[in-house]
């Protein structure tokens, strides 16, 4: 059974939603890094900038590498996609601020907490609406 699931669709796309969201995190916490330490930019205006070119790393890989999507995208299925970033956003701007501003968590830590959250919630939203939308 374990053998069957490891050679699964969903195993492979497990295993290559963490390959390509681990890597998109190195872009969003990198940048984050860079633009609050060096560029002296408010951690939660950097965050939004670091999520978002993140996002649309993270959003080419996974239609033309994870869930294999083979169609062109439509306008709606786009959209679709930058509605479920908005609040994958929201998400991260949130737990960084209820940990950054609130508990007084150091920021980067924050950053590694809202990106496990945003990515469990990213992989079952892009899941559902994305690869079946390629269907």
């Amino acid at each position: 059974m374990i053998n069957k699931f490891i050679h699964s669709k969903l195993f492979k796309q497990i295993f290559r939603f963490g390959i390509v969201g681990f890597t998109a995190f190195l872009i969003d916490a990198g940048l984050l890094y860079v633009l609050t330490e060096f560029c002296h930019i408010h951690y939660l205006i950097s965050s939004i900038i670091s999520f978002t070119v993140s996002l649309v790393y993270n959003y080419i890989l996974s239609i033309f590498w994870v869930f294999d999507v083979k169609m062109k995208q439509t306008i709606k299925e786009v959209a679709v996609f930058v509605i479920l970033s908005i609040f994958g956003l929201g998400i991260n701007q949130l737990v960084m601020y209820l940990g950054v501003d609130l508990l007084h968590i150091y920021y980067m830590l924050c950053k590694i907490l809202a990106t496990g959250i945003v990515m469990v919630y990213n992989f079952i939203t892009r899941k559902i609406f994305i690869e079946r939308a390629g269907e």
